[in-house]
């Protein structure tokens, strides 16, 4: 015992005697030199943070900054097997250094709202596209952001803006549409709602990423006006406007994986746009070669290690990967977590109490209620007459299901779900009866759609049908759509069903367009819900019977056959983009839509007139008058299209460039002015790699839909 006493006093003399010599000579062990304080820092303030903070760190430390906190995929596995297999119930971690200061980047999904826990479910991204309400998207941007604050993280990565090719691409849902400006606009607005409160957004899936059954093989060529052009222009507005972080996808672009491509992450990317954020890869397996992807520029792997980490280390060591990449990838991580580490926030704290509040399922229910399209509305059927219908059957084996979007890493599991049956007899179930049928007797739902004062047909997809990709058995689940039309069982519920009754509505249930022309003859009116979210019965109901005045644009474009939309195999591995797809291809093969992209009726009416055209030397300023003639308090999508006829290039006839919704009461007329800058109508000259402005008569149309009779046109030149 006097032994071991002996012992462990000599070494505490031992250690004193260090710290003393150490502190003499001047080199004791430094306290962390970052301050996370949180207070207004300039960026070069940031800069100067983060490069003494990587000139401090050794090499280890450097690639631990890209590598994610889970060592393996089994302790990946593991830990979705301790959630009961749902994904991203707590944060997945990468980088952070302890001795430091700095924090981990910690990370979340999704697009429709925070998919841990009972958190707010939001209709899907393509619903609120159909808004085309720039400020409810911030709003939900902010309440995501909050959520994800409450949930200890510090990433957001759900700003999906993948431009919807085809609608049969499986994840349309997650995305805004067809159009590049609405896809910009509405990410833009997401991503800066999200970074409000210091959560860092990450854009996705970059780039080219379009289809689900092939997306870890399939190889896409695009020649460079279309990929700048076309699918690259809104991942560069959200950079344009901060965005802190990029996705990169599984697909192949040019015979390279999209985290293995230099051109894609270091040349547009880092060199000609100027990104000062870091890159992650796709989750698991986006990563194929650890060389390729740290010398492409992908700054960390996600969301367990498997090239990364030891591997990436020893191909330093090697000199088969630049220091100067490391040091790159280092600063701009540190840089970025750092910015949004120390930056004031816009509220005193963020408690647990803020995921799934009051005030956000509220925001949730007029997301819904503002998305709801109303296609067609023969004989004024819609709204329903609460006075004089008081037997409604509803039909469909979705009327009372909870059906919110796929089931995918964007899934959200919310505290509840209103179904639309639950909608309808939650709000009008006092004074209405609503009798449900699943639809599986065909011949005993006529005899109640007889009897009915009104009947609801309830029709679509769900998880099984369309969303992300997975292999479970041998049974596809989602994935890309095998059809564009509605299953053989609902069609002909429709159209054996829907005669049979006059005030015969279908609901439309789906994340992209659904082709209609062999039944939407047997019924008068026709709402696209898309997946509306957690309050999406609600929202359905109080549309049906008038409460809400449908004011949902589509933001693509509906066909008459699935011909007229691009050729889509979703099984292909290989697959050449050109610039044609939605309205464009309609406009440029002089084909006529069933409901073109920008549609949506009204309960009330709206006419427009007095256009006036101001040019000025980097913009045009349109105005048009836009007036409620009908009875109802509505809303209006006043949309702005340029035309290109002219051009000596090649180019589309007519592309979206501006956009306002407005609120008007009965009778009121109000002035509507759209500002399109000329930096939105340049085209790419890949020979001197810049954009160049057309000296031409350019036209120019304003209205309410993409199609030309909904339109005033008029020219405009710029010389």
């Amino acid at each position: 015992m006097k032994t071991l006493k002996k012992i462990l006093l000599g070494f505490l003399i031992f250690i004193g005697v260090l710290l003393v010599v150490l502190f003499i000579l001047g080199i004791n062990p430094k306290p962390p030199i970052i301050n996370l304080e949180r207070r207004p820092l300039s960026e070069a303030e940031i800069d100067k943070m983060a490069r003494e903070a990587v000139d401090q760190m050794t090499l280890e430390e450097k690639v631990q900054m890209m590598t994610p906190r889970l060592k393996s995929m089994l302790k990946f596995v593991l830990e979705m097997a301790r959630d009961k297999m749902r994904y991203n119930q707590r944060p997945y971690q990468a980088g952070g250094n302890s001795r430091l200061n700095i924090p981990t980047m910690r990370f979340f999904d999704g697009p429709r709202g925070l998919v841990s826990g009972e958190a707010t479910c939001f209709p899907v991204a393509i619903a609120r596209a159909a808004t085309f309400d720039r400020n409810m998207e911030y709003r939900i941007g902010e309440a995501i952001g909050k959520e994800i604050r409450a949930g200890k993280g510090n990433y957001f990565g759900g700003v999906c803006i993948n431009l919807m090719r085809h609608p049969a691409g499986g994840r349309s849902q997650e995305g805004y549409g067809e159009d590049s400006y609405l896809i910009s606009q509405m990410g833009t607005s997401l991503m800066k709602g999200v970074q409000n409160h210091n959560v860092m957004a990450c854009i996705k899936h970059y780039a080219v990423n379009n289809q689900e059954n092939t997306r870890f093989e399939v190889n896409v060529e695009a020649d460079e006006r279309v990929m700048r052009e076309v699918y690259l222009a809104h991942f560069k507005e959200c950079v344009d406007n901060g965005a802190a972080s990029a996705m990169g996808s599984y697909n192949k672009f040019r015979g390279d994986y999209a985290c293995e491509s230099p051109y894609l992450l270091t040349k547009v990317l880092k060199k000609d746009w100027g990104f000062k954020g870091f890159t992650i890869s796709d989750f698991i397996f986006a990563v194929h070669d650890t060389e390729k992807a740290a010398r492409a520029g992908l700054d960390i792997e996600m969301p367990a290690t498997r090239f990364y980490g030891k591997k990436l280390l020893s191909a330093v060591k090697e000199g088969k990967v630049p220091m100067e990449n490391i040091n790159e990838s280092a600063f701009r991580i540190a840089r970025t977590v750092l910015k949004f580490e120390t930056a004031p926030d816009p509220l005193p704290e963020y408690p647990s109490s803020l995921i799934g509040n009051n005030d956000h399922i509220s925001l949730a229910r007029e997301a819904a209620e503002k998305s709801i399209v109303l296609m067609q509305n023969k004989g004024s059927v819609l709204p329903f007459n609460k006075e004089k219908v008081k037997t409604v059957v509803v039909a469909g084996m979705l009327g009372n299901n909870e059906n919110i979007g796929d089931h995918g890493s964007s899934r959200v599991y919310p505290a509840y779900v209103v179904t639309p049956l639950e909608g309808l007899i939650n709000e009008y179930g006092s004074s209405i009866n609503f009798i449900y049928d699943n639809g599986e007797d065909a011949e005993a739902l006529k005899e109640s759609v007889k009897k009915a004062d009104a009947v609801i047909f309830v029709v679509g997809y769900d998880h099984d049908d369309e969303g992300e990709y997975v292999m479970q058995s041998k049974v596809e689940i989602g994935g890309d759509r095998k059809s564009l039309r509605l299953h053989e069982n609902e069609s002909r519920m429709l159209q054996e069903a829907g005669p049979l009754n006059q005030n015969s509505v279908a609901v439309l249930i789906g994340g992209s367009a659904i082709i209609v022309e062999e039944w939407k003859d047997n019924v008068n009116g026709i709402l696209h819900a898309f997946y509306p979210g957690m309050e999406g019965g609600t929202a359905i109901a109080r549309v049906l019977f008038g409460d809400v005045n449908p004011g949902g644009k589509l933001p693509f474009t509906v066909a008459k056959d699935e011909s007229d939309y691009p050729y889509f195999d979703r099984l292909a591995t290989e697959v050449t983009y050109d610039r044609y797809h939605g309205y464009i291809r309609m406009d440029h093969n002089k084909k006529e839509a069933a409901f073109p992209f920008g549609y949506g009726l009204s309960y009330t009416q709206f006419t427009q007139d007095s256009m006036d055209i101001v040019t000025e030397s980097d913009k045009i300023i349109a105005s048009i008058n836009v007036k409620n003639t009908g009875s109802r308090k509505g809303d209006q999508v006043v949309q702005l299209y340029i035309g290109f006829d002219n051009s000596e290039v090649e180019r589309e006839h007519k592309l979206l460039k501006g956009f306002e919704r407005v609120t008007l009461d009965p009778g009121e007329s109000k002035r509507v002015s759209i500002t399109c800058p000329y930096d939105k109508i340049r085209y790419y000259d890949p020979e001197t790699e810049g954009w160049k402005l057309e000296k031409m008569e350019y036209q120019i149309y304003i209205g309410s839909s993409s199609d030309e009779n909904d339109l005033i046109k008029s020219t405009f030149l710029i010389n």
